[in-house]
């Protein structure tokens, strides 16, 4: 394959995982701001469906992220380089904005109500996943409005530290970036409620769902017509050869609205999905071929072959393991009949928060106070407590022989093509 090619696909599968990070990971950002924004009689038991909704599963979805930053700087060095300059201000508080937000959550699951101090680690949760996505959204923008300079070799960054993400259009794509996260959550939370039987929790997330939608809409258009004076090429491209993309986007908002109105709940969920995916689509598409605006490309960026090519192989061999076990996790925290409200009350720990993630206890299982007076007996253990401890070991297993297997053969290769050049070398004639 030529450069052009891999890098073509190493873009393509960067996005995918960005895409992938955006439809997991933006709804538990989502699911911190509607703790903050929790009143009233039922806010406990909202705040108690957003921790059992994000508890599982927050730090896996973490895992695209890294994808995507070791696609970049392994695949574009340059672009990684370029940006981490240029807007080094917002992705520092960004990063801040992620370890924040997730020790937060965690101090507040383990320590925080016993302790007393659960509502001001309450508080820095919510405020991190509003300014996360925030920036994340402004640095989108910032990319998309041909303010950043690139040139020279070495690469060279002329860029106003403050005003490239702050410009009108930048904002608008920031508070895009929140609105979605928050009707991505809405619509998840809704249907886990209606799941775990608490009807009154699922109306009013269904309605939050609603209203985010619509908040959503017209901050997208507020950044389309602002992309049409700010970032002209994005501009072009959502109306051209993304016009597909750009109208299944508008269309699968309405279906999720429908969807919602209707109380299809399933419905709501995948169509939401869908249409994050195909905003993401339209973005990637309209701003093609372009990393950085206007001057660093797909083609100019990328690394050589040589580097390309192994880093394909051993991404897909990675997604390969990776697939199987997260869609594990899933099936047993958020499969059919899994219940994920967490343990509420002044006293909750982190022995209760587990506790509550099991399956209920049925009448004919031992009570609590017995199975722990008795000794368990090795023929007691179920066969799937047994799979869900032997599979996790098995997965490492096999990812371990699989990167020291990736690991021997790409140097077997590399010393046999080493060789190959040095024999011709050595029996060329001399002139």
């Amino acid at each position: 394959m030529s450069q052009l090619t891999l890098a073509t696909l190493a873009a393509l599968l960067g996005w995918i995982a960005l895409i992938a990070y955006a439809v997991l990971g933006g709804a538990d950002f989502g699911g911190g701001i509607w703790d903050l924004f929790a009143r009233g009689r039922t806010a406990a038991r909202e705040r108690s469906a957003i921790a059992g909704a994000m508890g599982p599963v927050w730090e896996s979805n973490n895992i695209w992220l890294i994808f995507v930053l070791v696609i970049t700087w392994t695949a574009f060095p340059i672009v990684y380089a370029s940006v981490s300059t240029a807007l080094f201000i917002p992705i520092t508080f960004a990063l801040i904005g992620i370890v924040l937000r997730g020790a937060s959550f965690s101090f507040r699951s383990h320590y925080g109500m016993r302790v007393g101090a659960g509502v001001a680690w309450g508080h820095v949760f919510s405020t991190a996943s509003i300014i996360t996505p925030f920036l994340l959204g402004t640095v989108a923008g910032a990319l998309a409005g041909g303010m950043i300079h690139v040139s020279g070799s070495p690469a060279q960054v002329q860029a106003n530290l403050w005003t490239t993400w702050t410009t009108p259009f930048a904002l608008a794509c920031g508070a895009f970036a929140v609105a979605l996260c928050a009707v991505l959550a809405a619509t998840y939370l809704t249907v886990d409620s209606h799941n775990n039987g608490d009807l009154l929790l699922a109306e009013r997330f269904r309605q939050r769902a609603i209203i985010a939608g619509a908040v959503t809409a017209a901050v997208g258009v507020l950044a389309a017509v602002l992309s049409s004076f700010q970032a002209p090429v994005l501009w072009h491209g959502l109306i051209g050869k993304a016009l597909p993309f750009s109208l299944g986007a508008i269309l699968l908002g309405l279906a999720t609205a429908v969807a919602l109105l209707r109380n299809a709940y399933a419905a709501a969920r995948i169509l939401v999905a869908a249409g994050t995916v195909f905003i993401f689509a339209a973005w990637g598409v309209a701003q093609w071929p372009y990393f950085i605006v206007p001057d660093v490309t797909v083609d100019n960026a990328a690394s050589p072959s040589s580097v390309l090519g192994p880093l394909l192989i051993v991404a897909l061999l990675g997604l390969i393991l990776v697939l199987p076990v997260l869609w594990y996790l899933f099936s047993i925290f958020k499969g059919p009949g899994t219940r994920t409200g967490p343990a509420t009350g002044p006293h909750a720990t982190t022995a209760s928060f587990v506790a509550s993630l099991q399956p209920a206890s049925t009448s004919d299982q031992p009570s609590t106070s017995a199975m722990s007076a008795a000794p368990v007996q090795p023929s007691s253990v179920s066969g799937g407590a047994v799979r869900q401890q032997v599979i996790p070991v098995l997965a490492f297993s096999l990812a371990v022989a699989a990167a020291t297997f990736i690991t021997a053969l790409y140097d077997a290769v590399r010393n046999r093509a080493g060789s190959r050049s040095r024999h011709s070398r050595t029996e060329a004639p001399s002139p």
